[in-house]
């Protein structure tokens, strides 16, 4: 297969094999389409710049729509502002989110977000053979004073220290990838240089681009890898989001986690000395270096297992050598997997009628034993059988609160499997991988909170209610992906709710710096006042059609909820006594004309709280 110049597509973003699952019965109300876990898709999608339309201008222009933040529930918010902080240079441990302008005595509130809880690297080798690049991505929307700038600013990110006085500041040295990049990608970018022409994070500030189809700010296909400065593996790398006018003052600042793994690994069964299943009838790889035998014996065993198929034969005329995968990248000539097998990651990639990348890799796999356990992949319903192959043991990508979430008896409430279904569900040739992704409603609806959001047969579970729902054909007709979706004031659902498999909160600190400094604690950012210099008050005008949350709500909805008390089951409860939209996430005490009311974490707040029932004055 010739080596093309492939267009990397700009609707799938690239996070190959991310892990975990997405299924909204977490601590926050967000469900995620999640580009994969386990048995999530086995591609890399590397997405291509989009246009950029940033227009520099003195006075910054708004959008017409207000912004709150995407809040399903409006349970843990108080009305208090947040505390100034000096925002800082980098490098830098901490960043402030929300500053006014001396100069403009405006409110701005920077939010920044990666678009997928992990992106993935093939590892330090790609001698061999592909999945994916490094290719992280980046993005972010500034508002003023409740509503969105699109112009006379401009965005920046560089790396920063994060609290383990990690840094990741260059590229170079952590991977032979740009050795190699010309053949596999058809590009041949100077070294810390990404396949779009980003750099990697650094001690330079570096601009976002405006998109105006998408309305934010963005970097794509950073190219960077989990190993910081020191030599340290750090798979959460830090970059902070700079925002500033037309005459340079910054207006804010953002701190972001940069996630990648290189733990996206075949070796548990591909190693040599691995169960002889997996061993090719030539014999284990006697290649020195770890990573590059197991990749060897991946190819030997395709190759013989595909030797008189005449489809394969033909594929070799397109660029690899007659003798096979194996010898080709032995004589200098590595392997992109989705060069024959299609991935919707890689705009321009695969052989028609060859199977499609996810296909192939989760249809065959689910046939495949656990080594350690001895169970059918297809047939485990615990996120450590994904972790074999996903990143991963170590990385543990499902961090977010849906991650976290445990069972009664003290194990995970949700799986990759809970929202992805198995893998061979995952593996039909009926799915379009990375387009076919779990939804929000399918575990968010009608005041509940699912734990799996798929049926027997994989397919998602369908439900009326749409309060919670992602945006319908949305990156494309017939999908309706999370990570492209937007709602309160135009901002993207993962902008409040946070990153696909890292949905807050997470179980990693850096992942929570970004809520905590612009509202004053983790989770969901839902405060009011985080985006609005005066809160509005409204009975239904904020995130997914809710009421003004924190002491203005207490001191003015007397009237909006004796006159539409049905509105408010949907977050408290059909007997108005709480329900899982509407546990607190933050300790909170109420001034009532009752005198005060405090509520703890994991209270489930209701009408009953303060009232005798909902029309009770």
């Amino acid at each position: 297969m010739q080596t093309k110049n492939f267009t990397l597509i700009a609707t799938l973003l690239l996070p190959l094999l991310l892990n975990g699952c997405l299924s909204p019965a977490s601590e926050e109300d967000a469900a995620e389409e999640s580009t994969a876990s386990a048995p999530a898709d086995s591609e890399s999608a590397t997405a291509a710049p989009s246009s950029s339309d940033t227009a520099q201008q003195s006075t910054p222009s708004t959008s017409e729509h207000e912004s709150d933040h995407d809040n399903e529930s409006d349970d843990e918010s108080d009305d208090e502002s947040d505390d100034d902080r000096d925002s800082e240079t980098t490098p830098s441990t901490t960043s402030d989110t929300t500053t006014t302008s001396s100069s403009q005595q405006k409110k701005f509130t920077l939010l920044a977000w990666n678009d997928l809880g992990m992106h993935c690297v093939d590892g330090k080798d790609y001698s061999v053979f592909s999945i994916l690049p490094p290719y992280n991505n980046l993005h972010a929307q500034l508002i003023a004073d409740g509503k969105l700038i699109s112009e006379g600013v401009t965005l920046t990110y560089e790396a920063m220290i994060d609290h383990n006085d990690s840094i990741n500041t260059t590229s170079v040295g952590k991977s032979n990838f740009w050795e190699f990049a010309g053949q596999l990608y058809g590009s041949q970018p100077a070294a810390d240089i990404g396949l779009t022409g980003n750099p990697t994070p650094s001690t330079i500030a570096n601009p976002l681009q405006y998109n105006a189809a998408q309305a934010w700010f963005e970097a794509e296909g950073l190219p960077i890898f989990p190993v910081d400065d020191q030599g340290r593996v750090n798979y959460y790398p830090m970059v902070k989001v700079t925002a500033r006018d037309s005459s340079g003052v910054e207006l804010a600042t953002a701190p972001v986690v940069l996630p990648v793994s290189d733990e996206m690994s075949c070796s548990a069964c591909h190693a040599a000395n691995s169960p002889p299943d997996a061993k090719p009838s030539s014999g284990w790889s006697s290649e020195s270096d770890a990573e590059k035998a197991w990749k060897e014996n991946i190819l030997a065993l395709h190759d013989e297992r595909q030797a008189a198929n005449s489809q394969y034969q033909n594929a070799l005329t397109k660029g690899y050598g007659s003798a096979g995968l194996l010898a080709s990248s032995q004589q200098g000539k590595p392997v992109l997997c989705a060069s024959c097998h299609a991935s919707n990651a890689l705009l321009g990639t695969g052989i028609s009628g060859i199977t499609p990348l996810t296909t192939a890799m989760h249809s065959s796999h689910g046939k495949v034993k656990d080594p350690g356990t001895n169970r059918l992949l297809n047939d485990s319903e615990n996120r450590d059988t994904c972790y074999l192959c996903h990143p991963g043991a170590t990385t543990q990508c499902l961090r977010g609160a849906m991650g976290k979430a445990v069972a009664s008896d003290g194990s995970s409430a949700i799986n990759c499997q809970s929202c992805h279904g198995n893998m061979q569900q995952v593996g039909s040739s009926q799915r379009q991988g990375w387009l076919d992704q779990p939804d929000c409603q399918s575990c968010h609806h009608d005041g509940q909170r699912e734990l799996v959001a798929v049926n027997a047969d994989g397919s998602l579970k369908k439900w009326s209610d749409q309060r919670f729902a992602t945006n319908a054909n949305t990156p494309a007709s017939g999908f309706s992906l999370y990570r492209y979706s937007k709602g309160h004031g135009d901002l993207q659902c993962e902008a409040c709710h946070g990153a696909t498999h890292a949905i807050y909160p997470s179980s990693h600190e850096s992942d929570n710096q970004l809520a905590i400094a612009v509202q004053g604690h983790s989770g969901t950012i839902s405060k009011c006042d985080a985006c609005h210099t005066t809160v509005p008050f409204t009975t239904t005008g904020g995130p997914h059609g809710m009421h003004t949350t924190g002491q203005r709500w207490v001191d003015g909805h007397e009237n909006s909820a004796e006159q539409n008390s049905a509105a408010c089951t949907a977050c408290h409860g059909s007997d108005y006594r709480g329900s899982a939209l509407s546990v607190v996430t933050r300790s909170v005490t109420f001034d009532t004309e009752w005198g005060n009311r405090s509520f703890s974490v994991g209270d489930k707040m209701g009408c009953y709280d303060c009232h005798n029932g909902p029309k009770d004055d």
